[in-house]
């Protein structure tokens, strides 16, 4: 990617990989600018979401960006707590943050999805009005669907291993699978 390819991709808005009816929607922050080119959720190759995912054991094997929307199949969408494009998630205020999150709560509404699963959770907190929100299930649900709050996987994220994320992820596949509500 060039760099006249990437500034132009700023406040581009990336289709959704959603469906109705899904297992999980995963939600992340805002696309990066490399989504933003490639059209591909994650695309950023120090993004570890697609490492994660697979060794949580969402995915049969570790999917390529560009392989997301296998993703329905296993019945996974992804979508974004806010819609544009942008080189960082600070460049997002706070009002963007809590629009996003009403949007989001009519497109889980209107898609259904068992779990809504927010991948960051400082995005969480902010779109939500959940300030002391932690990590794992949450006690809300969002257009009706169950929330779980995961760590961010971007490799800025230096806190959280590919490891330490996927015990992480992989506790949201067990309550998926067994139906379990609670943690």
């Amino acid at each position: 990617m060039t760099p006249e390819e990437l500034r132009a991709a700023r406040d581009r808005i990336v289709p959704d990989v959603v469906a109705g009816g899904l297992r999980v929607l995963f939600c992340g922050i805002n696309p990066s600018l490399t989504t933003a080119v490639t059209g591909h959720h994650f695309a950023h190759p120090g993004n570890r979401f697609w490492p994660v995912l697979h060794r949580s054991g969402f995915t049969p094997r570790r999917l390529l960006p560009s392989e997301q929307s296998e993703l329905l199949g296993l019945g996974l969408g992804i979508t974004n707590v806010v819609a544009r494009a942008t080189a960082r998630a600070d460049e997002l205020g706070r009002e963007e943050f809590r629009d996003g999150g009403a949007a989001l709560a009519v497109k889980v509404e209107r898609l259904a999805p068992a779990w809504l699963a927010v991948v960051g959770i400082t995005a969480y907190r902010t779109a939500f009005g959940e300030p002391r929100a932690r990590i794992g299930r949450q006690e809300r649900t969002v257009g009706g669907a169950q929330v779980w709050a995961l760590p961010n996987p971007s490799g800025l994220n230096a806190h959280w291993t590919v490891e330490s994320m996927a015990a992480e992820y992989a506790r949201l596949r067990e309550a998926v699978l067994t139906g379990n509500t609670r943690d």
